[in-house]
C-alpha cells in the first residue's frame, strides 16, 4: 500500500456546499463583500504574482503586532488559522503524543491530530453544547502535548467564560500548550467571554489563533495569524510551508486591516442579525444555545440531514452534522428571512409543529 492505512478511517474535511442561485448559509462567510481597499490591493499585487512573496510576511506581521500591541517576534502568519493549527501540531507532537479538544468542535482538529501522528482525545461537550473544561482538565495525561479550546466554539457557537477558563489554564501543566482558537472573536459581545490575547497572552504555554477569513472578509484569501511566546512562534515558522501566504493574500490582509472601522460596523450588522435569527429559531426549537459567533446551532440530532435537505429544497443551503445538528451561518437580512421561511415550511410540512 502506497499510503497510510490509518487514513482510511479518517473522515475528510467537509466544506459548506455552493449551488448557483441558492442562498449559501453553510460556511460562516460574511456576506458583505471585501472591505474597502482590498480589491484594489489585490489588483495591484497581481502584477507581481510572478515573484515569490515575502517569506516572513514582515509588513503584515508588523501591522498585526502594532494593532495587537505585541512584539512582532510573537506573531506569525499562515494560510488561514487552520494551517497554523496544523503547524502547531507539527511543532509540539511526535507519534503517540495526544491532542485534546472538545467534541463536537472544529472538524479539522481530528484531521490535524491524525495526519501528525498524534492521538485525538475528544471530550464530549456539556448538555448545553459547551466545552466541559473540568472534564478536559481531568482528561490530560503525561502524553498530552496540545489542547485546543475553540472560543467561540465551531459549530455550536457557545463560548467559554473568564472564570472557568482561568481555572482551566491554572490547572494545565506548563509543558502542555493550550491553543485558544478565536476565529470568531470579532463577533463576541458577551463581556464575560475573555479576549484570549489580552487576558492570557503573557502565559508561556498559551497561543492565540485568529483569522482574517471571517469578520475581515478574506475567506478566499486564506490568511490567519498566531500570537504566542517568541520561542513557540519561531518553532511554528520552522515547520510552516514556505511561501504559503501568497503575494496577493498578504496585500489583501494589509489593506483589510486598514479598514477596521468598516469591519467593526459590518460585524455589528452580523451580530444584530444573529440575535434576530437566534430569537426566531428559539421560539420554534428547544435547546438552541446562545451563539457568540456568526452562526447559530440547531441541535437536531438524527433530524439534521432531513432538515438541511428541506432547507435546500427551499433554496437555502445550511451545514448539517449528521446525528448532531445543523449550523446556520448568518447572511444578509433578506437571506435570513428566506431561511426562516424555509424553517417554517419545514415545520409545517414535515412535523406539523415545533420539534419536541
Amino acid at each position: 500500500m502506497l499510503t497510510r492505512a490509518d487514513l482510511d478511517q479518517l473522515s475528510s474535511y467537509v466544506p459548506g456546499r455552493s449551488k448557483p442561485g441558492f442562498i449559501k448559509l453553510a460556511s460562516n462567510e460574511v456576506p458583505y463583500g471585501p472591505l474597502p481597499g482590498v480589491v484594489e490591493a489585490i489588483t495591484e499585487a497581481a502584477a507581481t504574482s510572478h515573484l515569490y512573496p515575502d517569506l516572513a510576511a514582515l509588513t503584515l506581521r508588523d501591522d498585526l503586532a502594532r494593532r495587537l500591541g505585541v512584539d512582532p517576534a510573537r506573531v506569525t502568519t499562515g494560510c488561514g488559522s487552520v494551517a497554523l493549527a496544523e503547524h502547531l501540531a507539527k511543532a509540539t507532537c511526535r507519534d503517540g503524543d495526544e491532542i485534546l479538544y472538545a467534541w463536537r468542535s472544529f472538524e479539522a482538529y481530528p484531521i490535524i491530530a491524525a495526519t501528525g501522528g498524534a492521538t485525538s482525545i475528544r471530550v464530549p461537550n456539556t448538555a448545553a453544547h459547551e466545552h466541559d473544561l473540568p472534564a478536559m482538565l481531568a482528561a490530560l495525561t503525561e502524553r498530552t502535548r496540545l489542547v485546543f479550546v475553540c472560543n467561540p466554539n465551531n459549530p455550536t457557537g457557545t463560548a467559554v467564560r473568564t472564570a472557568e477558563l482561568d481555572t482551566f489554564l491554572d490547572g494545565v501543566p506548563e509543558n502542555v500548550l493550550v491553543v485558544l482558537d478565536e476565529a470568531y472573536r470579532e463577533f463576541v459581545v458577551d463581556p464575560d467571554v475573555p479576549d484570549g490575547l489580552v487576558r492570557y497572552g503573557d502565559r508561556p504555554n498559551v497561543a492565540v489563533l485568529r483569522t482574517l477569513s471571517k469578520a475581515w472578509g478574506l475567506a478566499g484569501m486564506r490568511v490567519g495569524y498566531l500570537v504566542a511566546q517568541p520561542a513557540v512562534a519561531d518553532a511554528v515558522r520552522k515547520v510552516t510551508t514556505p511561501f504559503s501566504t501568497s503575494v496577493v493574500a498578504q496585500a489583501a490582509a494589509v489593506a483589510a486591516l486598514r479598514a477596521e472601522d468598516e469591519m467593526t460596523r459590518r460585524a455589528a450588522l452580523v451580530v444584530a442579525e444573529r440575535d434576530r435569527v437566534q430569537a426566531a429559531l428559539g421560539k420554534l426549537f428547544d435547546g438552541v444555545p446562545a451563539s457568540q459567533a456568526n452562526f447559530v446551532w440547531l441541535p437536531l440530532g438524527e433530524q439534521a440531514v432531513a432538515f438541511a435537505a428541506a432547507c435546500e429544497e427551499a433554496g437555502v443551503i445550511v451545514r448539517p452534522f449528521p446525528g448532531d445538528g445543523v449550523r446556520i451561518s448568518i447572511g444578509t437580512a433578506e437571506e435570513n428571512d428566506a431561511l426562516l421561511a424555509a424553517v417554517e415550511t419545514y415545520l409545517k410540512t414535515e412535523l406539523a409543529g415545533p420539534l419536541p
